[in-house]
């Protein structure tokens, strides 16, 4: 007895030494998750470049309490961009990435899978994907969707917006009125880079086949950006852009009519803000000219689910649209990276733990980035890369839980198996997917 007491105390320090060093990892997957989120083909590259948007309105020099000025002031507005790609066979390079938490103070490392500046492979173009963050995160708070992606023949952008991330959070209005004019300002050097005989994107990214996939404010611009204006109510709000700035994203303005840019063939928005806050209504909302993922949680307090995300989803009526719910999830579900283990502390300033900004109450972070990998990963086979195949993965019963496994014994599917396609026997639960038409 006395010998198994020490050796169950000898194995357990083992372990707690072994968590001690554990990694920070954002390519998990999980033994239950779908088919299409495991990891494609390619390796994986990942670049870091500066864009410079020059003459853009300085939304933290204009005081709203004082008369609008003639001329609003300008600044040349920095964007931090990291790029994932696929990389060329036999590549290499540090899969350790350098990330800011949520206090913007601490720095830690998260491993993946991209290697550090890996000589791309430039043999074919691949489709555009541009990712955007809420508000505040930064450009690896969806790092796990990324390089999954990358994996599978895409060149990911995923933008650092300017005066909403960890480290230059600010004035609310400057995320309102640049979130979509940062998502297009990236496609359009991106499209350049492409073409630019000194870039590694030279011939790697086909910037005329592009996604937007936005969380939260991200996913407010990507609703923007998709051709869904604002009202005149957002744009009177006091707390918003000041001196009416937000106008330039007024539904029928002809700022706002210009804006829907045809290499953007569709659009993936995770929780987004603002119908919650009317920042849409019916009719600009049926201004949104590309078809629309939708992702949420049934119980989101930040942006709404009813009278936000759903409700956008709902009224988009002039696309085919769907939605994807994470019943009894909240503003966290799909989107954010797992909670890096020094994440777990109470920040003094904020007054909360840092892992909230990462986690669920109910469901487990991985889970719920593996099913998200598996769904953007059909929804952009679907609509940049024209995969019929991708529509099983759709043609779903609305409730997963009504689904029914009945498999002959040779593996195909019964009359009656409606288990969702993608998913193991026992793992389609507590999800639901809905589709609309254009027109309904």
């Amino acid at each position: 007895m006395q010998r198994q007491l020490v050796l169950a105390v000898f194995t357990a320090s083992l372990g707690m030494g072994t968590m001690g060093l554990a990694e920070n990892r954002i390519d998990t997957q999980r033994f239950d998750a779908p088919e299409l989120a495991a990891y494609g083909d390619h390796a994986v590259g990942v670049r870091q470049i500066t864009l410079t948007n020059p003459g853009q309105i300085d939304i933290l020099k204009i005081d709203p309490a004082v008369p609008k000025p003639a001329v609003l002031p300008t600044y040349d507005r920095d964007l931090t961009v990291e790029v994932w790609y696929p990389a060329a066979k036999g590549a290499s390079g540090d899969t350790t990435l350098k990330v800011f938490l949520r206090d913007g103070k601490t720095e830690v490392d998260i491993i993946g899978k991209a290697m550090r500046d890996a000589e791309p492979d430039a043999e074919q173009k691949y489709p555009l994907v541009i990712i955007s963050h809420g508000y505040p995160g930064n450009r690896f708070l969806l790092s796990h969707l990324a390089e999954n992606i990358a994996s599978k023949g895409y060149v990911v952008a995923s933008i650092d917006h300017r005066d909403s991330t960890y480290r230059d959070k600010a004035a609310f209005g400057s995320t309102l009125v640049n979130r979509s004019l940062d998502q297009i300002f990236v496609l359009n050097q991106l499209d350049r880079l492409s073409k630019d005989n000194g870039s590694f994107l030279n011939g790697l990214a086909d910037a005329s086949n592009t996604a937007i996939v936005g969380y939260s404010m991200g996913a407010y611009g990507a609703v923007i950006t998709a051709g869904g204006g604002v009202t005149q109510a957002a744009v009177d709000y006091v707390w918003g852009g000041p001196h009416g700035t937000l106008g330039v994203h007024l539904s029928g303005s002809d700022s706002h009519s210009a804006l829907p840019d045809p290499r953007i063939k569709t659009a993936v928005a995770i929780g987004p803000w603002g119908m919650n806050y009317g920042f849409w209504s019916a009719d600009s909302l049926k201004g949104i000219k590309i078809p629309m993922l939708f992702v949420a949680g049934s119980q989101d307090d930040v942006s709404g689910y009813e009278k936000g995300t759903r409700a956008i989803w709902q009224l988009a009526g002039n696309v085919d649209r769907s939605l994807l719910t994470f019943e009894n999830g909240n503003h966290n579900s799909a989107a954010p990276m797992p909670a890096p283990a020094e994440a777990n502390k109470v920040d003094k300033d904020l007054g909360f733990n840092l892992s909230e900004h990462y986690s669920d109450a109910v469901w487990d972070t991985v889970r719920m980035n593996n099913i998200a990998q598996h769904f953007v990963t059909a929804w952009l086979g679907k609509y940049l890369l024209q995969d019929a195949k991708m529509d099983v993965y759709f043609d779903l019963v609305p409730e997963a839980n009504d689904g029914v496994w009945a498999m002959n014994d040779d593996g195909t599917p019964k009359a009656e198996h409606t288990h969702w396609a993608g998913f193991q026997n026992r793992t389609a639960k507590g999800l639901r997917f809905e589709r609309l038409k254009a027109g309904e």
